[in-house]
């Protein structure tokens, strides 16, 4: 008995030891955790305020002032995921991740570095002084301004310091090309598009998370992850007023209809496309059916054959470079467009689509265009690209 009372004070000791242990490693939340719990909890409240729509409830949390910029986006979700508080005494920096999803449109939400200023209020709350993009992150549309929100038929146009009638006629631009890009590749996808209108090129820029002078002379572009799956946030066609202001009626047509075409088979394009057949294929779409011949969509290859400078390869990847020349980048733009007009006059526009599709379901690059040309058009890289050479003279020689 004295020995089983012996071994029972042992114990008595170890356990105490590891309960002594457990506190002095963190058995109790230190105050970065708490911190940390306490932010997320204020964050969860401010998310739901959003949805709902409630002013007064995202007032309790920190300042509201910008939710008059977001307010009249349509969200189906909105949420924050604390990453990081940085404390000091009263104040503290939070790095989060806001995931949100446009209602009708992003099928899986859009995540969006943040990084958010807050203090202890009088209660000893945590409150929001201010949020914004992390370091090197792109901005929000809301960022920018308020924001507002014109629907089309098969559109959604979020602007920024545009007037609605503007806006409208984005709306009108699109809703024409989602039916002509279905013509054209089939009706296999989302078949609605989200544009978004800033007030000017450096909005562009910011919305990408890009210098200004990477986008200059662009009129467009869309976002988006080539391959995603089905459940996907959906692209966003980004409009570079100043450069899309100087264009004629057709040719915003053109440039809406393009971009809608790299919205419609975003799945189908992978590592393996080369931005030949991707960007020759949505300028084939948008020229498709307007009746521009190819001395009037490509004058810059027009002068070179007319020189007798007929360019000796497809255009490579580098070759679409915005940091390039004006000249260089539309010598790119119209050759990948003439190869992707020759497939469909030589081999007929169903044949154009297939050939794209088994480009890209190659996955990777090498092998993957010449693998398509024996499968689908019976020819090989050397003779694909001598014809095109030779369709390039004859159509604008």
């Amino acid at each position: 008995m004295a020995g089983r009372r012996r071994a029972s004070g042992h114990g008595a000791v170890v356990v105490c030891l590891l309960l002594v242990s457990l506190v002095a490693c963190g058995g109790r939340p230190t105050a970065a955790d708490t911190a940390r719990a306490d932010v997320q909890h204020v964050l969860d409240r401010r998310a739901a305020a959003v949805l709902d729509r409630d002013s007064a409830a995202i007032a309790e949390t920190g300042a509201a002032g910008w939710f008059q910029d977001v307010s009249a986006v349509p969200l189906a979700t909105w949420s924050y995921k604390v990453t990081g508080v940085h404390r000091d005494g009263s104040t503290a920096t939070a790095d989060a991740e806001l995931r949100y999803q446009v209602q009708g449109y992003d099928r899986a939400p859009v995540t969006a570095a943040r990084v958010l200023d807050l203090s202890l209020d009088a209660s000893g709350q945590w409150y929001v002084v201010s949020e914004k993009p992390a370091t090197k992150a792109s901005q929000q549309l809301w960022d920018q301004g308020e924001v507002t929100v014109v629907r089309g038929k098969r559109s959604l146009v979020l602007g920024v310091g545009q007037s609605g009638e503007k806006l409208h006629t984005f709306a009108e631009l699109a809703d024409r090309a989602v039916p002509a890009v279905s013509d054209a590749w089939g009706t296999a996808w989302s078949r609605h598009v989200v544009v978004l209108v800033p007030k000017s090129l450096e909005g562009m820029a910011g919305l990408l998370g890009s210098p200004a002078s990477s986008y200059r002379g662009i009129a467009a572009v869309t976002t988006g992850e080539t391959g995603a799956p089905a459940q996907a946030p959906a692209d966003r066609i980004i409009v570079n007023p100043d450069a899309y202001g100087l264009l004629g009626t057709l040719g915003r047509q053109v440039v809406l209809t393009h971009e809608t075409t790299h919205v419609a088979t975003r799945a189908d394009t992978s590592a393996a496309t080369p931005l030949w057949l991707s960007e020759g294929y949505a300028d084939w779409v948008g020229y498709r059916g307007t009746g521009r011949t190819p001395a009037e969509a490509a004058p810059e290859l027009g002068e070179a054959v007319a020189e007798r400078r007929v360019p000796a390869a497809l255009p490579s990847d580098a070759d679409f470079g915005f940091s390039g020349t004006a000249t260089g980048l539309a010598l790119s733009y119209e050759g990948g467009w003439m190869a992707c007009r020759m497939i469909a006059d030589r081999w007929g526009e169903a044949k154009l689509g297939e050939f794209y599709r088994a480009v890209g379901a190659h996955g990777k690059r090498p092998g993957a265009v010449e693998g398509a040309l024996a499968k689908v058009l019976d020819t090989d890289l050397a003779d694909f690209t001598a014809e095109w050479r030779q369709y390039l003279r004859t159509q604008l020689g």
